[in-house]
């Protein structure tokens, strides 16, 4: 007999541990969703899909692509450059790397192992990836946050680049084919609405920092029953976008409440959201009762970065937030899991 799990939340308390920075580079190639559909013009007027899909479902506009001479590992490289620059750390200091992309151009080595070399990081940092779908920078800040406090590292970068170009390429060649229906495509659609880009962060002790953001804590929580909603490569990603949006949603919500007793979440100065869709932002500000106007958007003109897309939002708000604002990062990931965690800006 097939045991039933337990319901309840993993939660995460931290006393010293700050966001000492955080940065971001984007691709200087622009994708617009109107070329996207025009290279697919033949299968939209066949399967008798009107024109502006992209626009008028998920509110993308454009997303970014790496151009010629420009890649994931060596904006991110430059992202985290700047992002030990701005905190007034010394590569010769961290003692802990985690990479958190989806993309990767090989099995093995790590990720994380070309991004440690990058960035001049002494022979004594851990480094490796950390995979968790859109969900992994969080999960990396979350584990990297755990060290700091059991004091075994002094500080941490978080790391995250990713190349949309594979699998929307691989994806637009395979929707133009004969034999796609309706129902095949709309089940790639979420690929189409992916974009690329490349962010770090920075994390250190709080009482060394006074001028960090503290890291307070969170919670996760998972729904693993649903762990074949979406499914990617780079060959492409299958989504279930109906049943995937449902029950995202019910796993946020009941996360929510679960937390609400401890955490007073409803009245967050910033909501800084993984960047999905407009569909998707705004069942989210619905079912958890948010301010719309506190929840900035990034996904018109960047699209789905995944992982990169919470650190990239925070990049783009962070010179908007003043000391002393709550801010609360949230996301979902396939597989299902959610996570909230809480800065003190």
């Amino acid at each position: 007999m097939r045991r039933v799990p337990l319901a309840g939340n993993a939660t995460t308390r931290f006393s010293n541990v700050s966001l000492l920075s955080v940065a971001s580079v984007l691709p200087t190639r622009v994708t617009s969703s109107d070329d996207i559909e025009s290279r697919l013009a033949p299968a939209l007027q066949r399967l008798k899909l009107r024109p502006g899909l992209l626009r008028r479902v998920a509110g993308v506009i454009e997303r970014r692509n790496w151009a010629v001479g420009e890649s994931s590992e060596d904006a991110t490289i430059t992202a985290g450059n700047r992002a030990l620059r701005e905190a007034g750390v010394d590569a010769s200091d961290v003692g802990l790397l985690i990479n958190t992309s989806v993309s990767r151009k090989h099995l093995e080595p790590s990720v994380a192992v070309t991004l440690h070399h990058g960035l001049g990081l002494p022979t004594s940092a851990v480094n490796f990836d950390v995979a968790n779908a859109c969900l992994g920078f969080v999960s990396g800040m979350n584990l990297a946050a755990g060290m700091i406090e059991a004091g075994q590292i002094r500080y941490a970068i978080i790391v995250n680049g990713e190349d949309a170009d594979d699998i929307q390429v691989n994806t637009i060649e395979r929707l133009k084919g004969q034999q796609i229906g309706r129902d095949a495509f709309m089940s790639e659609f979420a690929s189409l609405t992916l974009g690329s880009g490349a962010a770090a962060a920075v994390l250190g002790r709080a009482d060394e920092h006074p001028e960090g953001h503290r890291i307070l804590g969170g919670v996760t929580r998972a729904a693993t029953q649903f762990h074949e909603l979406c499914v990617g490569s780079v060959d492409g990603m299958f989504t279930d976008a109906k049943a995937l949006l449902r029950g995202g949603l019910d796993l946020v919500v009941s996360a929510w409440k679960e937390a609400a007793p401890d955490w007073k979440w409803s009245s967050m100065d910033r909501y800084i959201t993984h960047q999905v869709s407009s569909v998707h932002t705004g069942a989210i500000v619905k079912a958890a009762k948010l301010d719309r106007a506190k929840v900035p958007i990034t996904f018109p003109e960047y699209g789905n970065v995944g992982p990169a897309s919470i650190p990239i939002t925070l990049d783009r708000e962070k010179q908007s937030l003043s000391r002393g604002d709550r801010v609360l990062l949230m996301g979902v990931g396939s597989g299902l899991n959610t996570a909230m965690m809480e800065l003190a800006w």
